[in-house]
């Protein structure tokens, strides 16, 4: 009688472990489904940051072409745009450049640049690299350029987000961050994202279709560091193809997923300033960062996005 019992019991607890764990599954199904990713979706095991360039300054502007090609500049001193084609060769690209801090290229197949320490943005005409002036009298620190060939780009230190129309004409589309720095598109180019150097918010706006913004908010919240918890200087960042936001901050890279919510925080490959972050290489698959004086990457499981196709 007694070992009837026992078995009785073993067997409802058997049952009722398999219905724990049955739920915990479904949970976290239903979790990925509603957009909520951890870093094991994006991370390859073994893979690792592995140093691109080095033996400069202050990197930052990174972005990719068509191609898979990857650019960036050096601030502080470079005069050159740096190309790093898919070999891992680097050249210059555009010469006579100097303190660009924002490069993407645009639907017309120009490269375009924020040149703040001139005052002005300005587009490359590829391959032979001549100048036009888009905007004078401007501070632009980063930007992007849509598909339609709307530019938006942050002016840090009037609080200000501004944008280029198809027909050159310029105006201010947000007043009140505390330090607007980077910005990126969702993959569907319906959200704006806006980083706050200053702050712990990530800035979610909704475009409209004459390329306003609306509906603003502050969307995520990001790790900031133990000694500095109101400031977690959130510089550049990047999107994937799933909707996924990856943010240059004090303490890594921070991921977030299309929901908002944090997936996780990539180490930096050194302890020095991480400025900035894109998808390049090979279909897209590798992660680069600019952080300080070099540039590293590491193959992921995600894809980037190019917003001019």
């Amino acid at each position: 009688m007694e070992n009837n019992r026992l078995a009785s019991a073993i067997m409802k607890l058997r049952k009722l472990v398999f219905c724990i764990l049955f739920a915990l599954a479904l949970s976290v199904h239903a979790q990925n489904l509603a957009g909520d990713m951890a870093l094991s979706l994006v991370l390859i095991e073994g893979e690792d940051w592995m140093v691109v360039a080095d033996g400069y300054q202050f990197t930052d502007g990174p972005c990719a072409d068509a191609e898979g090609n990857f650019y960036f500049t050096d601030v502080a001193r470079g005069t050159n745009i740096f190309k790093v084609d898919q070999d891992g060769k680097i050249v210059p690209f555009i010469g006579n450049a100097p303190k660009i801090s924002g490069l993407k290229f645009g639907p017309d197949g120009r490269l375009y640049a924020c040149q703040g320490g001139l005052k002005r943005l300005i587009a490359f005409d590829i391959p032979s690299g001549k100048q036009t002036i888009l905007a004078e009298g401007v501070e632009p620190n980063d930007l992007v350029v849509t598909r339609k060939g709307r530019i938006y780009f942050t002016e840090t230190s009037k609080k200000q987000v501004t944008m280029i129309d198809t027909n050159g004409s310029k105006r201010a589309v947000d007043v009140g961050i505390t330090a607007p720095n980077g910005l990126t598109l969702s993959p569907d180019q319906g959200t704006l994202v806006v980083s706050d150097f200053r702050g712990t918010n990530l800035w979610a706006f909704r475009i409209e279709a004459d390329g306003s913004l609306s509906a603003k908010e502050p969307y995520m919240t990001v790790r900031a560091p133990l000694e500095k918890p109101d400031i977690a200087s959130s510089d550049g960042m990047t999107t994937d193809s799933a909707g996924r936001y990856y943010m240059a901050t004090a303490v890594g890279l921070q991921m977030f997923d299309s929901t908002g919510r944090l997936g996780g925080v990539i180490s930096k490959p050194q302890k020095k300033f991480l400025s900035n972050a894109t998808f390049a290489g090979p279909n897209l698959e590798y992660l680069y960062v600019t952080c300080a004086d070099k540039i590293y990457r590491r193959k992921t499981k995600a894809h980037g996005v190019l917003f001019f196709k």
